[in-house]
């Protein structure tokens, strides 16, 4: 190389190259190191794929759960006899069932209850879980051998046994399979909360506000519960997929929501009497609704797992 062409690379260029804001990967990493905790897991969990597929499988169905009525092109319950038992084409995709209604709209309508009964009933198990678990954690003796041994009576139940025989003493309906499902999620909130509520009542900020002369009611309340609520929340999270499959079930067995309702499982039940003859597509689609459902939960507890557990705070 000529030596005016080397020595106007090495002064002009470089000197161009060498101007302007330069971010090394030290002080990218010093960043991120001094950025507060949560900012720090949050970034790990949104960096996991799977905790964001997860996050975009629920996501998606609460968003067409909300907009329904505007998304889907017929209703739930509009009957066209001309077009019953059509396999999927443009103008049905998800294609029709035995009463001309289009399948897609009634699994769109169907996220509606999938999700309702799924936040209600965790958040039954949750209201009488913990606060169950807390006092028998906190107060001991017999008050917890009386909560706890009542837990292990629920627990000796099979949970789709529990909640069949629960669900056939109310009667069949929508509220009877979310009061059903919430109490088959109790006992493991109960024994969740008890284990960490017996883990707490010995750390110095309990003693010191016992000390200080506060009532189990507010050292409960105050300082067992919220400093418990991590590992809570992500049991809450993976019971919305237990859930939603419960109830699924029990519509399955005939002992869930009401026909004609659009329910996941309620349109799989329907269905199966058809798959012989060959229309797998009345099964097929609330199937797959149901499982994309439960995966995303799972996804997303599993995320919420990494994000909220204190052996990865340092990692």
């Amino acid at each position: 190389m000529p030596s005016w062409i080397h020595a106007f690379a090495t002064s002009e260029v470089g000197t161009l190259a060498t101007t302007g804001p330069q971010v090394s990967v030290s002080d990218a990493t010093a960043a991120f190191r001094d950025a507060p905790e949560w900012q720090k897991r949050l970034r790990r969990a949104l960096r996991d794929p799977l905790t964001v597929t997860g996050f975009g499988i629920v996501a998606a169905w609460l968003l067409l759960a909300l907009l329904a009525p505007m998304v889907a092109v017929y209703g739930p319950n509009d009957p066209h006899m001309s077009v019953r038992l059509q396999p999927p084409v443009v103008a049905h995709l998800f294609g029709t069932d035995q009463y001309g209604r289009d399948i897609l709209t009634r699994v769109i309508f169907g996220a509606r209850i999938t999700m309702l009964i799924g936040t209600i009933s965790v958040g039954i198990s949750m209201a009488v879980g913990v606060p169950l678990g807390a006092i028998a954690g906190y107060v001991g003796g017999r008050t917890e051998q009386a909560i706890m041994r009542l837990m292990d009576m629920l627990l000796a139940f099979p949970a789709l046994v529990l909640a069949m025989a629960i669900a056939v003493s109310m009667g069949r309906g929508l509220v009877s399979a979310m009061i059903a499902v919430g109490i088959v999620g109790i006992p493991d909130f109960a024994r969740l909360m008890h284990g960490q509520a017996v883990s707490l009542r010995e750390k110095d900020f309990v003693e010191a506000a016992r000390a200080l002369g506060a009532g189990n009611r507010r050292i409960i309340l105050r300082h067992i519960v919220p400093n418990a609520m991590s590992p809570i929340v992500v049991r809450a999270t993976l019971g919305l997929g237990f859930a939603v499959l419960t109830a699924a079930t029990l519509s399955f067995l005939g002992l869930g929501v009401k026909p004609p309702d659009a329910e996941w499982g309620a349109m799989v039940s329907e269905g199966r009497e058809y798959i012989i003859s060959g229309q797998w597509w009345l099964t097929t689609f609330p199937g797959l609704a149901i499982m994309s459902a439960v995966l995303g939960f799972n996804l997303i507890g599993d995320g919420l797992r990494d994000l909220l557990d204190p052996r990865f705070h340092n990692s």
